[in-house]
């Protein structure tokens, strides 16, 4: 089989001490390596510096998703301790009585000493409740979440309340997450409300950069997809081809794809900020190459061998070996140069993902 399809081929010995458990002091003063074309050395500087590779008329596309608090801690009604994890920001709101009640649905992962049964209710803080409504097969649960806000509050305001950022698993804090998490652990541009997990990429980037490389003459655009806890589940086909990514939802905008498509017929170059943004633009490629508007579930899957339509150019994070993410960073720069640089990463003191350091991947 190509080793570039093998699981076993993404392995590599990370060093505890590498991965970060904090954000650096200032977003844009991560440490950023630079690879630019097949055969030169990297660069290695500062986030900041990423601005001395963007020109005028680039286009710079980033995920404008939103972290919301999906990690509250409660207990059943026998008095047991549980931890429940929102895997989707609940849909729709709808009345349930005339006690300000309302109710929303949503796939959750419990944690606790004894599995709860289907109807058993949980309680968190005084305005949150959920009923289990279904016991799933992959250990997960689909829930009711039952909740009354007070004047003026929705759903996200008792979220906020009650709930706590849900961190990495990697990421280790003794209680919970922190202020600083709730700050930090969320794009400066974040918008719209929907993901468990950071897109990590777009957390270098700080006000004060944006505005400069909104001077430079670099447009700017956004799209949705909201990272779904799935990011973080472990890929167990050594055949990678055979692994099911999971579904999330995408969104590009008529004008973010008016915006790209002008560039590319004028020969500019489009920078993605994260994975999520790059599978969110070549799913929404059609077969000349064009961004469509869509609003859909994605489960494209990018593993070397694919072939990009639309991205030139990628600012990622370093991630974890054997991940849906790393396979897709090695369809843009090569397995073998990836793990290289990977390697160098680690004897250089690089911090590795979520709150870690950046690279960059320029191909044109």
């Amino acid at each position: 089989m190509n080793k570039d399809l093998q699981l076993s081929s993404y392995d590599f010995e990370l060093p505890e001490e590498s991965i970060a458990q904090e954000p650096a002091r200032q977003r844009d003063q991560s440490r950023l390596m630079v690879l630019n074309r097949a055969g030169e050395a990297p660069v290695h500087t500062r986030f900041a510096a990423i601005i001395d590779y963007l020109r005028p008329g680039d286009i710079l596309v980033r995920n404008n998703t939103r972290v919301f608090p999906a990690r509250l801690l409660g207990h059943k009604e026998t008095g047991g301790r549980v931890e429940m994890l929102l895997l989707e920001y609940p849909d729709r709101e709808k009345r349930t009585d005339g006690e300000g009640w309302q109710a929303a649905r949503a796939p959750a992962l419990l944690k606790c000493s004894k599995r709860p049964k289907e109807g058993a209710t949980l309680h968190f803080g005084d305005n949150i409740k959920a009923t289990v409504l279904q016991l799933r097969e992959d250990g997960k649960v689909e829930v009711e979440l039952c909740y009354r806000p007070g004047a003026g509050e929705g759903l996200d305001d008792l979220l906020h309340q009650w709930g706590q950022v849900p961190l990495p698993p990697y990421i280790h804090r003794p209680d919970s997450s922190t202020p600083r998490d709730v700050h930090r652990y969320q794009t400066c541009y974040a918008e719209t409300t929907g993901s468990v997990a950071a897109p990590t990429a777009g957390l270098h980037f700080s006000d004060e950069l944006l505005a400069s490389i909104d001077r430079l003459g670099v447009e700017i655009c956004n799209v949705t997809l909201h990272v779904g806890y799935g990011t973080f589940a472990p890929v167990r086909c050594n055949d990678i081809t055979r692994h099911k990514i999971h579904k999330e939802f995408v969104e590009v905008s008529p004008q973010t794809a008016a915006i790209i498509n002008r560039a590319k017929k004028e020969q500019q170059r489009i920078w993605a900020v994260g994975t999520t943004t790059v599978r969110t633009l070549e799913f929404a490629a059609d077969s000349q190459g064009n961004v469509q508007p869509v609003n859909a579930a994605c489960s494209l899957f990018i593993y070397p061998g694919f072939q990009f339509q639309v991205v030139d150019n990628l600012i990622t994070n370093f991630h974890l070996p054997r991940s849906s993410l790393m396979f897709l960073v090695a369809a843009m720069t090569g397995r073998k140069r990836l793990l290289k640089r990977y390697r160098e990463a680690i004897d250089r003191g690089y911090r590795f993902f979520s709150y870690g350091d950046a690279m960059a991947i320029i191909r044109r």
